[in-house]
């Protein structure tokens, strides 16, 4: 039986219309020939860059064969790559990597140096990115009805651009989408229809583009079926905005003006189509946010609002208590799995809960191999090369590292990201998404590893040398019960003279010394995105990690074995060592940070 058919039969409904229809037939053949899709995708990528730089030091001589490919290419992670994306930034335009021309980065979350990677793409990647965008919705209309009957409430944001020495431009990828004719210029689809108008996603100041695309949606509040962000976290920073600035949202809709804090031209001429005066409207949305009590908050403010559009895997599973307590309970439904470096695939059962989502891989998206995951490795691409296990050939259960070759030119690229197979579509894999390698700290878009957080506590030490204070030890945890969340450091000191003890300000300053030292997406997140609070320290009694190590040993750890964890979300512990704090401090400011990219 098929997709379309199985899930069909199971609601007792067609597909929403011919179009769908079509989505759904391409997902089902794509799926049932996994290997054969993946073959052709290999031998058309090594056929066009044959002759690249890249490619030619291998001495393929224009064999596409899978065999071949996998005894010759090595696997590669972006420092490998760097010297030769380095010189596309430069200027260089020669085929490098890609046949095609490079005709922009865009920027990934992780970094290398301190400094987002820069991910090398193609014009025609658009094309497939839009490809995979366009299964989205014919896949949700199986599972909720009437989505052409209302809007979205999406909020949409653009991130900082910067151009390379050579031209290029770099930026995140969703910028890239967000400014494209692929979005700018979508043709009219009742099945996605946003409140937010594009000038609003489109303007850089964080602050008027949020309270444009919030005054649109309370405007529409009847119209919206459907609240979403990309992250989590970005549709908790937007509630939290409704919180702070509900009184001025409410005058603007009462007297159908716009605040004066909104001064970009193209939202001010396009806010004159929505404004108008509704007393009635802004009676009610004051009566709801000036109550203390914001539990459900989403549905009482936007009652038609069928589930909630957002990311909640890996690490911003952790948001999921909190969207529960402001939406009552609203479906979390997670519809696609992409990067900057590829889009991946999509979630064929988008309503199923969180903790059981998977994606299915879609095989015309790249090509695709897997290494197996063994945490006792040390992780080197130039270890000896590990058996890479081919796209239909992974098994249930088993997890691995994600390796892909696209058409952009990333030959056998390991993206870090750790997935579990969980079952099969036809004969393509699915997975869930287990967390990205290596990441210790992640509140939004940032993910802070242990060698960057450990450099940032050894650069703030140095501020203690003075007071004849150092750190025993240390751990973290990111906090999200605020909002913005932030990243919390717990340090036990020891003060060799109490008469000189570091002051209050000194260890705000360290705060802040550490916040220095992370890498440019945290610093951007703190700074422009406004996406990360400041960092805190919460000083420890002495003797606290060896209660720390008591209690781990008292549940089965090894003492000759035992490390202690540099990131904790065990209640337990937590409630262990928020117990022993006898100082709490915050960064003073924000740290510094700039569009520009370190030479």
């Amino acid at each position: 039986m098929s997709f379309e058919s199985m899930i069909s039969r199971r609601l007792g409904d067609p597909p929403a219309c011919d179009k769908d229809a079509k989505a759904l037939q391409f997902i089902e053949e794509m799926t049932q020939n996994a290997d054969g899709v993946q073959q052709n995708v290999l031998a058309e990528i090594l056929s066009r860059n044959a002759q690249t730089e890249y490619l030619k030091r291998f001495n393929l001589d224009g064999i596409t064969d899978r065999e071949t490919f996998k005894s010759v290419i090595p696997m590669v992670t972006y420092e490998d790559l760097q010297p030769l994306i380095q010189r596309i930034a430069n200027g260089d335009r020669s085929p490098i990597l890609s046949a095609h021309p490079i005709s922009e980065f865009l920027t990934s979350s992780g970094t290398s140096a301190g400094e987002r990677k820069l991910m090398p793409t193609i014009k025609e990647e658009w094309d497939r990115r839009q490809l995979l965008y366009s299964l989205l919705m014919p896949v949700m209309n199986l599972y909720v009805k009437g989505l052409d009957k209302g809007k979205g409430l999406y909020f949409l944001f653009v991130k900082t651009e910067t151009k390379t020495p050579g031209g290029l431009l770099a930026r995140p990828v969703l910028t890239s989408y967000y400014k494209s004719d692929h979005f700018k210029t979508r043709p009219y689809d009742p099945y996605n229809v946003y409140t937010s108008p594009n000038e609003a996603i489109l303007c850089a100041d964080s602050f008027q583009s949020m309270y444009t695309q919030m005054l649109c949606g309370l405007y529409e509040r009847k119209e919206v079926l459907r609240v979403g962000a990309v992250f989590a976290s970005g549709l908790l920073r937007a509630i939290r905005f409704l919180q702070l600035n509900w009184p001025q949202l409410t005058h603007d809709i009462r007297t159908g003006s716009l605040n004066p804090k909104v001064i970009d031209p193209s939202i001010q001429e396009c806010m004159t189509r929505v404004l108008r005066p509704d007393p009635e409207l802004a009676d009610f949305v004051a009566k709801e946010c000036v109550n203390e009590n914001w539990e459900g908050i989403i549905t009482r403010i936007w009652p038609n609002t069928k589930y909630l559009d957002v990311i909640v895997t890996g690490a911003m599973a952790q948001y999921i208590p909190t969207l529960d307590y402001y939406s009552g309970g609203l479906p979390l439904a997670c519809t696609m799995y992409a990067s900057s470096e590829c889009y991946f695939g999509l979630n064929l059962k988008p309503m199923s809960k969180p903790s059981q989502v998977s994606y299915t891989i879609m095989p015309n998206m790249g090509y695709f191999e897997f290494l197996p995951h063994d945490p006792n490795s040390s992780g080197h691409a130039r270890d000896s090369p590990p058996k890479l296990v081919d796209l239909v050939d992974v098994e249930i259960d088993k997890e691995y590292e994600l390796v892909i070759t696209t058409y952009a030119g990333l030959c056998r690229y390991r993206v870090g990201d750790i997935l579990r197979v969980t079952g099969f579509h036809n004969s393509a894999p699915q997975f869930h998404f287990v967390r990205r390698k290596n990441v210790l700290l992640s509140i939004d878009s940032d993910k802070t590893d242990e060698g960057e957080l450990q450099k940032a506590v050894e650069n703030a030490i140095q501020l203690l040398h003075e007071f004849n204070t150092s750190v025993v030890e240390y751990t973290s945890y990111a906090d999200t019960k605020t909002i913005p969340g932030h990243y919390v450091i717990y340090w036990e000191l020891l003060v060799k003279d109490p008469t000189n003890s570091p002051s209050e300000k000194v260890l705000n300053q360290c705060c802040l010394a550490m916040e220095e030292s992370l890498n440019s997406v945290y610093r951007q997140c703190r700074v422009a995105d406004n996406s990360i609070g400041p960092l805190e320290i919460r000083v420890v009694k002495s003797g606290t990690f060896e209660e720390l190590m008591d209690y781990a040993i008292s549940r089965g750890a090894s003492i000759n074995q035992y490390k202690v964890p540099r990131c904790v979300s065990f209640t337990p512990i937590m409630e262990l060592l928020d117990s022993r704090v006898v100082s709490v401090h915050f960064s003073p400011s924000l740290p510094h940070w700039t569009p520009e990219r370190r030479r």
